[in-house]
């Protein structure tokens, strides 16, 4: 590849590539290096390189195929607007337990692909798929463990402007894989519009506005990036560390 899905800058100014002070060892192999305050750095390459194959991965199916888990208010707005471009369902909020496996239930669905915004708040979910062999493609941060995720998407799935430019790439990967549009141009939906802030729920709202309060690391992510910040990250011009082809993915392995 010998360039991004988008401008460089608009990727450090959103904090895509900014992660938490703490790493798992599943996500060491996506980790650039960590900054002087403890925070994480993200490898912005392999950001936009499985983002990009996502949105191919999500072009092998149907709108009707495909369900968004969205547990956090910042992931369900960017999400919503996701889902309206696409035709995709999302699952926004606590997700029930049984959804996928409980055929009894009025609400059951079977997806053929799930796309997970965090690991850690909709474990319930991915748990579920993995029992009954959905492929799940997963946002993961730096602290997330990824059992049962079969196509991980390294970012900053915390941030606002982070997920909105997650889903506002997503929505465009996806309509040119489906041939709904022909080129980039085309689409003309302003990356604002993923960023639109809805009113929170009273069981989100206070840990989503700790993420965006200044000083706070979620909130430093979110700022332009400082030019030591882009000095650091992995430059358009640097070579590719071999590409990786989607495909159906097995369960109970990670990739």
């Amino acid at each position: 590849m010998d360039s991004f899905l988008i401008k460089q800058e608009t990727y450090l100014e959103a904090g895509i590539h900014i992660g938490t002070k703490l790493k798992t060892i599943d996500m060491n192999q996506f980790v650039y290096r960590m900054r002087n305050d403890g925070l994480y750095v993200l490898d912005l390459r392999k950001i936009d390189e499985r983002l990009r194959l996502a949105g191919k991965l999500l072009g092998n199916y149907e709108p009707s195929e495909i369900l968004v888990v969205a547990s956090r208010t910042y992931s369900g707005n960017a999400a919503s607007v996701f889902s309206a471009l696409t035709g995709i369902k999302v699952f926004q909020g606590r997700f029930i337990p049984g959804l996928f496996t409980n055929v009894a239930r009025e609400d059951f669905v079977e997806p053929k692909i799930l796309l997970i915004c965090d690991p850690k708040g909709e474990r319930q979910a991915v748990i579920e798929a993995g029992k009954v062999g959905i492929p799940t493609i997963g946002l993961c941060d730096t602290d997330n463990v990824t059992m049962f995720i079969d196509w991980i998407v390294p970012c900053n799935n915390k941030g606002r402007r982070s997920l909105a430019l997650i889903f506002f790439l997503l929505a465009r990967e996806y309509l040119m894989a489906k041939n709904k549009i022909s080129s980039y141009d085309e689409f003309t939906t302003p990356l604002s519009a993923f960023e639109v802030e809805k009113q929170p729920t009273k069981e989100e709202a206070p840990e989503e506005k700790a993420q965006e309060e200044p000083g706070s690391a979620s909130s430093e992510g979110q700022s332009s990036a400082t030019a030591a910040e882009q000095e650091s990250a992995p430059s358009a011009t640097q070579p590719a560390k071999g590409q990786e082809e989607p495909k159906k993915a097995k369960k109970r392995q990670t990739k």
